[in-house]
């Protein structure tokens, strides 16, 4: 399994931004999406998580600003990113978790800088 991540990059403070994750190969055994991220100096940590069911969990830092949602057909996964602040500005990381893989998949990450 790929996990193949765009849509990061340079947004001013207030601004929005939209993070895709498409992953291809053997995606039948993926049961849930999500995003990490991290901050320079900073451990990885959660933003976002969407279930195959539809549940979504969110980070305290994000909650009301990020929406995380997927398509669990087509093993995609998105970010709205509104209202962005400059603590904001890490590495995204698409995570998903499958059966038989305790690790999951990870993608190779996107810088989403936050500056005016």
């Amino acid at each position: 399994v790929q996990l193949v991540e765009s849509g990061g990059g340079l947004v001013q403070p207030g601004g929005s931004l939209k993070l895709s994750c498409a992953a291809s190969g053997s995606t039948f055994s993926i049961y849930a999406m999500g995003w990490y991220r991290q901050a320079p100096g900073e451990q990885r940590d959660v933003v976002a998580v969407v279930s195959s069911g539809g549940s979504t969990n969110y980070g305290d830092s994000v909650k009301g600003r990020f929406t995380i949602s997927g398509d669990n057909v087509k093993k995609t996964v998105y970010l709205q990113m509104n209202s962005l602040k400059p603590e904001d500005t890490a590495v995204y990381y698409c995570h998903m978790s499958a059966w038989g893989r305790p690790n999951g998949y990870w993608g190779q990450g996107t810088q989403v800088p936050v500056s005016s």
